[in-house]
């Protein structure tokens, strides 16, 4: 049986109380909402989390490596010193979101939004994008060693 988002939001907050790193490996949230929960530190590696709302969330630290987040709302959301390596970010919004020092690196960032997203200090080299990628108009994401498809 699949858990709900609140049963995931307290799991993630008793393993926190326990000093633990929640892990939601390869677990499938598609369409969850998570909306301003704190699941900062989470392990999300291979997770299916597309079209799930994770906007104004607390994820810092937390680690989405190779997950799929395609469609997520993270808009606002504090994804700073995040894992986002591999992630399939396809057209997942990101607006205004505190992406500092985050890491992209070979993510897919096809028609994503980052629009007034805090980029300083995330590792892009090897991200792909494409034309309908949304970029804050001061972001170059080809210096930040993404490439364009």
């Amino acid at each position: 049986m699949r858990p709900t988002a609140e049963q995931i939001i307290q799991i993630a907050k008793l393993a926190h109380e326990k000093g633990e790193t929640p892990n939601l490996q390869q677990h499938d949230l598609s369409s969850f909402g998570f909306y301003r929960a704190d699941l900062h530190g989470s392990d999300f590696a291979k997770a299916n989390l597309t079209s799930a709302n994770l906007g104004k969330a607390k994820l810092n630290g937390a680690n989405f490596f190779q997950a799929k987040l395609n469609g997520a709302d993270l808009a606002e959301a504090d994804l700073s010193q995040t894992n986002l390596r591999q992630a399939n970010l396809f057209q997942a919004n990101f607006r205004q979101a505190n992406l500092q020092g985050a890491d992209l690196r070979d993510a897919n960032l096809d028609e994503a939004n980052f629009v007034d997203a805090d980029l300083s200090g995330a590792d892009l080299r090897g991200a792909r994008y494409t034309s309908y990628t949304k970029w804050s108009i001061t972001f170059d994401p080809v210096q930040a060693g993404a490439v364009r498809r």
